[in-house]
């Protein structure tokens, strides 16, 4: 079982020294990719030129850039929703960077009220993400957003 309220306590605690967001959004896909079981992907798309643009991550080689309402981070983005998809391959419109995905979650990440990036996490197995994951890298997601700089 993940403890999500510790590792948004080692992001901020990461950030202390440095909020500029490369760092911090680095450190924190390593933080998740480590404490999290049966992942094959774990980072960010950040807004870049009205799309979503490959940001740090962990795991496979990855899509470089998404547009909004595409895919399950690009419809994350537009819609400023987190979603669960238990099962990509019935997801319209799924993007398949890695053909071993199989389920995702994506969470929006703001910035003075608007969405500046997402934290999207892949795993191979079906089903592999609950409510708990959800209400955990939400919480993660805001510790993110306490701490990290885009300056």
């Amino acid at each position: 079982m993940t403890d999500y309220n510790l590792l948004a306590e080692q992001i901020k605690s990461l950030a202390e020294d440095e909020p500029y967001y490369i760092p911090v959004l680095s450190n924190a896909s390593a933080i998740l990719y480590d404490a999290m079981y049966d992942l094959n992907w774990a980072g960010f798309y950040l807004m870049n030129k009205g799309s979503l643009l490959l940001g740090p991550f962990q795991g496979k080689v990855a899509c470089i850039r998404i547009a909004l309402g595409k895919g399950v981070c690009g419809t994350a983005a537009e819609n400023d929703e987190t979603l669960v998809v238990p099962n990509v391959h019935e997801f319209p419109g799924h993007i398949a960077c890695d053909s071993a995905s199989n389920s995702e979650i994506v969470v929006p990440i703001h910035k003075d009220g608007e969405v500046v990036g997402v934290l999207d996490i892949d795993s191979p197995n079906l089903n592999r993400f609950s409510e708990e994951d959800k209400l955990g890298l939400e919480k993660f997601v805001k510790a993110l957003e306490e701490v990290i700089s885009f300056e």
